[in-house]
């Protein structure tokens, strides 16, 4: 059972300070009169209320703001009666027809629904709550569908399905603070609240009772505070603590029914069923008698008032009071006539045109969904592909510029032993390297060279005997020798010595030391074992070299391979010999 919970009240927001209404409404904007005119209305001022609303509409029309206009005739259909109320929405439908954005026509659907709720004609609040949640899903307005979805929610409660109903509440109480002002999340606080009680969950229920009594105290809601002290009634009653729940429950209906509130409908059925328990069948059917006559003023019925008819039927009958017996089977027909109207109409469109509808968007989601991770799997798999095909490349690359690599160490190292076997030990100098390396000077290039050189002959003669000196004794491993150095060494100028080493050596003096010092290398590393265990830095200061960066550089620009893969063969060719 849905206990006085009304669909929400679109865009309400009761923080504001209570001023006098008369003295403030010209110097008052938009909002400031929107919070004004709903302070007033639900503190059952409807004069004041009514008032404020026709000023806004006024004020909206003399701007010629389409969109004010349409709240003003919002706000002035809340204080007339059925047909009055409907004109005005009506009008604010043709007022925001054209209007761009994206509030309506999802918001004039959901105020419809709720003025049919209202007027107990459910029927017609589902087709409209329905059409709201179409458009506001089309427009992609997450408030507009969260107004939606709770307004329908409220329809599950009356045909018992709390379960449900509960999840929603539950959801937009928790999740979408963004979305509901601080009336409407008091709202669905109130309504889970309710759930929890209709389906057994009293511990849950008892708990938000609780802490929202504290918080409307604190706050000195009464409106609130007296909600929450029938809720915690309801609960009692539930528990068959029928004392404590009468107590409570009296205390609410003196204020509901002093602002003719609608609460007090479901207060008195309450508050018959706790006499009921107890026995009193008096004060039970004083309180349902009671209630009958508001629910034939008001024509807004609920699917316990089942309960009450019979109850009051069984206890004329034991009265022999057919006149009041005869009355009350004829309420009691009138009144299951409407509910089983609109019990059936809810119980069988709700799933079709809500359930269903959901569950078919649910489903589509859920199929994009996996769509989507298909692609994302697709193109994840095609990706890794590529990566796998691009580093089986780079692997195949990198083994055969090793394989490669390996040929060229081969080579060099055949080539050196070739030469120390033709060369004798003691006047031999520096290996050559391997001609597929080094640059071979031919004789017509030599020649050729010779021709173009300045230095005397004998200079010439000279530096060369000195430059073979200077190989044979292998001062070119000394750190730091320029050729600056090294003419001054051979008493010459570096003019002569730079063209000698050019012409004669074919290359220029920075060339000519590195070769002498790689050639050098090359041969001693085959030769001495320990050498080769050396680590870098040592064989680069022991050619010297300043750094080790500087030897490997060289290594690798004479021979096109690093000094670990020319070690590496030759240790191989020695452990195969």
């Amino acid at each position: 059972m849905m206990k006085f919970i009304f669909p929400l009240l679109l865009f309400s927001n009761l923080i504001f300070a209570q001023r006098n209404i008369f003295d403030t409404l010209k110097k008052s904007n938009y909002p400031e009169l929107k919070n004004n005119f709903y302070h007033f209305f639900d503190n059952d001022k409807s004069y004041e209320a009514k008032i404020i609303a026709q000023y806004y509409l006024e004020k909206a029309k003399k701007d010629k703001n389409s969109i004010q206009i349409a709240e003003g005739y919002n706000l002035m259909h809340f204080n007339e009666d059925f047909p009055t109320a409907l004109k005005y929405v009506d009008s604010l439908t043709a007022v925001t027809k054209n209007v761009a954005g994206d509030l309506y026509p999802a918001r004039t659907y959901l105020i419809k629904g709720n003025l049919y709720y209202k007027y107990d004609n459910l029927k017609a609040a589902l087709d409209n709550y329905v059409l709201g949640l179409q458009h506001a899903k089309i427009q992609k307005n997450r408030s507009q569908i969260a107004y939606a979805n709770m307004n329908i929610a409220y329809l599950n409660t009356y045909i018992g399905k709390n379960l449900e109903a509960a999840k929603t509440f539950r959801y937009y109480l928790y999740n979408e603070n963004n979305i509901t002002d601080e009336y409407q999340h008091n709202q669905m606080r109130v309504s889970l609240i309710n759930c929890y009680i209709e389906i057994n969950k009293l511990d849950s229920a008892n708990i938000l009772i609780q802490e929202a009594l504290k918080s409307s105290f604190v706050n000195k809601n009464k409106y609130s505070l007296n909600q929450y002290l029938y809720l915690s009634g309801y609960s009692n009653l539930k528990q068959k603590k029928y004392k404590t729940a009468i107590a409570e429950l009296s205390k609410a209906n003196d204020y509901f029914a002093r602002i003719d509130d609608n609460t007090s409908n479901y207060i008195l059925y309450s508050l018959g069923k706790c006499y009921e328990g107890l026995g009193d069948k008096v004060k039970a059917v004083k309180n349902f008698v009671k209630l009958d006559s508001i629910i034939q003023k008001s024509n807004n019925t609920f699917p316990e008032l089942r309960e009450v008819y019979t109850y009051l039927i069984d206890y004329y009958k034991e009265k022999n009071d057919k006149e009041k017996q005869l009355y009350y089977i004829d309420r009691f027909l009138k009144v299951d006539k409407k509910l089983d109207e609109q019990f059936k109409y809810l119980s069988t469109e709700l799933p079709k045109k809500y359930d269903t509808p959901n569950l078919l968007q649910e489903k589509e989601g859920i199929i994009n969904d996996l769509r989507n991770r298909k692609t994302i799997l697709n193109v994840s798999v095609g990706f890794l592909l590529i990566i796998l095909l691009l580093l089986s490349f780079l692997y195949y690359r990198s083994k055969k510029t090793e394989k490669q690599h390996r040929k060229i160490a081969q080579d060099l190292i055949n080539s050196i032993e070739m030469k120390n076997l033709e060369t004798p030990p003691v006047t031999q100098l520096a290996p050559s390297p391997s001609p597929a390396i080094v640059q071979v000077e031919t004789e017509d290039k030599v020649t050729e060279d010779k021709t173009a050189k300045t230095t005397p002959d004998d200079v010439t003669q000279l530096i060369l005997k000195e430059l073979e000196a200077f190989e044979a004794k292998e001062l070119f491993l000394k750190k730091g020798i320029t050729s600056a150095s090294l003419a001054k060494s051979i008493k010459t100028n570096t003019t002569y010595l730079s063209e000698i080493i050019n012409t004669q050596k074919g290359k220029n003096f920075a060339a000519y030391l590195n070769d002498l010092r790689i050639d050098y290398a090359l041969n001693r590393l085959i030769k001495d074992k320990k050498f080769r265990s050396y680590k870098l830095l040592a064989i680069a200061e022991e050619l010297g070299y300043n750094n080790e960066q500087a030897f490997s550089l060289a290594f690798k620009k004479k021979t096109g391979i690093t000094l670990s893969v020319y070690i590496k063969e030759i240790e191989k060719s020695n452990n195969s010999q």
